[in-house]
């Protein structure tokens, strides 16, 4: 079982910048596609970010292209969302998920958040104006 716990969030004003951290335990996410979501008040989930299990691939949201940049270290089991020049519009909870690999399942990463399994609490942003 996976436990991931998001880090990093606050109350920020536009135009500025976050690092968001997921830390994993449990097992190893060295073979997980990682994806970043977020939720704000009164939406559904949305997609944000995500990376391969090797770190060589990602795929970002249209709204967030150029502006936000996910890493990981499988070393230590983390993965990171670098945010910069907030919009109010990015306020939301954002959470960091793993997408177990399994046969027919494929590599890529995926931005449907059904193929992610674990998911972490989330972390606040909160951007004003």
């Amino acid at each position: 079982q996976m436990v991931l716990v998001e880090s990093g969030g606050g109350l920020v004003q536009a135009g500025d910048s976050l690092q968001l951290s997921c830390a994993a335990s449990g097992r190893t996410i060295n073979n997980d596609n990682i994806g970043w979501f977020r939720q704000a008040p009164g939406k559904e989930r949305e997609f944000v970010a995500g990376i391969s299990w090797t770190g060589s691939a990602t795929r970002y949201a249209d709204s967030t292209k150029g502006r936000f940049s996910i890493s990981r270290d499988n070393a230590k089991n983390t993965a990171s969302l670098r945010v910069n020049s907030l919009r109010p519009e990015d306020t939301a909870v954002y959470y960091c998920a793993a997408s177990v690999f399994r046969y027919g399942r494929g590599r890529a990463v995926s931005g449907d958040a059904k193929l992610y399994d674990y998911w972490g609490q989330g972390t606040r942003v909160t951007v004003s104006s």
